[in-house]
Formats: C-alpha cells, structure tokens, sequence
C-alpha cells in the first residue's frame, strides 16, 4: 500500500472527513481490519485564516510547500491537499515536490464530465469563487463552463464557511441560505453544484439542491484511496 501525505488543519473539521473516508475506503476494499497508510500535517488555521485575510500568497505558498517537503522526505507517496481554496498554492508545491500531488479539482472534473454535463455552480470561499486558479482548471481540463454565485450570495457563502463551518457549527437557517443560493444558480442554467469547499458537505446534501451536487471532499478521498491501492 502507497502511503498518503494530507495537509490538513485547514480546517481540522474537514481533514478529520478525510481520515475517515479515506479509511473506511481501504476497509472496505482489503477487509475489516484495514486500513490505509497516511502521514498528515495539520496547520493551524487561524494562522492560516490570517494571511489569507491579508492577501499574503507568497507566506501562505511557502508554507504549503514546507508542508509538501516534509511529508515527502517522511515517506509519503503523494500529496493531497485537504482543502479546495489552498489549491491556489498548488503549482508551487508541483514545481517543489518530487512526488505526484493529487489535485482536488481533477476527480471533480472527471466526474463531472462523466456525466456529460457542461455548466456547473461552484460554492466555496470567496478565493476559491472569485479567484481564477479553480474555475480555470475545470475549464480548461475538463471544458466546464463555471457559474458563481453573484456578490451578495458570495458573502454569505463565504461567511457562513469561515464564521461557523471550520468551527464544527451546523445551523439550520444557514442550510436554508444555501439552499437558495443553489436554487438560483440552477435558475441561471447550472446543471449541477460544485461543493468547492470542504467543509460544506458538513452542512447540505443532495436533498438541499433541486440538482446533481458534487462533493469535493468525497471524490478528492476516493482519489487518494485509488492511489494508495495502486
């Protein structure tokens, strides 16, 4: 078995998704007593939160890559990034690292287009929205043509992420909220709802939205538990 490296801690509630998912499908695969190999560093996340607040890339870059260093010189196989807006550091840690990095938006792409659908809305933070580093990728990979949600709905998207999720807070009138911001971007044409953050599984599911959600979180772990069997 290939041994996982997940830079987690960003946040902690959403790497602990990964250690399970990632377990349970080694589990299922080699038996009940199994389970996967992994190596993780977990950052703190008000750190993290901090530089990205101020717009500091280049900290918050040399910092993924340290993450990405360390995990390989420990053994690791491949790297995940166990969050969809770090993803921004991504090339840095491809161009630095000798092993494979599995990227989140790849399995995300691939099932997209498996199902042969092309306009797609994407939730996340508002770096993973209104910075290009995501939808680009799904565009240019997979040739998805990617709805965010307009300004307002962006901030609540993005607050309720940062302000209770990466706290472990689930609130029923914020399930509520994003129901309708998935409603009115299935109104502008999305076939499906790209859950572009991690930690948004933890508050909605496939009954929230009137179309096909995908789940990052999900398919990224399904990705690292195909490698890792390989």
């Amino acid at each position: 078995m290939k041994t996982l490296g997940l830079i987690g801690g960003m946040s902690w509630e959403s790497t602990a998704e990964y250690y399970r998912l990632i377990n349970q499908g080694v589990r299922d695969a080699n038996g009940p007593m199994a389970s996967a190999q992994m190596l993780v560093w977990s950052f703190n996340f008000a750190d993290i939160a901090a530089l990205q607040t101020a717009g500091d890339w280049d900290t918050l870059t040399a910092l993924m890559v340290g993450a990405a260093l360390k995990l390989e010189a420990a053994g690791a196989d491949a790297l995940m990034i166990c969050t969809n807006t770090m993803h921004k550091c991504a090339p840095a840690i491809e161009a630095k690292a000798a092993i494979r990095l599995i990227h989140i938006a790849d399995p995300t792409g691939a099932a997209i287009a498996d199902k042969g659908l092309t306009r797609v809305g994407l939730l996340g933070t508002r770096f993973t929205m209104e910075q290009d580093f995501y939808t680009r990728r799904l565009a240019e990979r997979f040739g998805l043509d990617v709805v965010v949600p307009d300004e307002p709905d962006r901030a609540l998207v993005h607050a309720i992420i940062y302000d209770e999720l990466v706290a472990g807070r689930i609130e029923p009138n914020s399930r509520e909220t994003y129901r309708g911001v998935m409603q009115r971007m299935a109104d502008r044409g999305a076939q499906a709802i790209v859950l572009g953050c991690t930690e948004i599984m933890l508050l909605v599911g496939a009954g929230d939205s009137p179309v096909p959600l995908f789940d990052t979180t999900a398919l990224h772990a399904q990705a690292g538990i195909a490698l890792a069997l390989s």
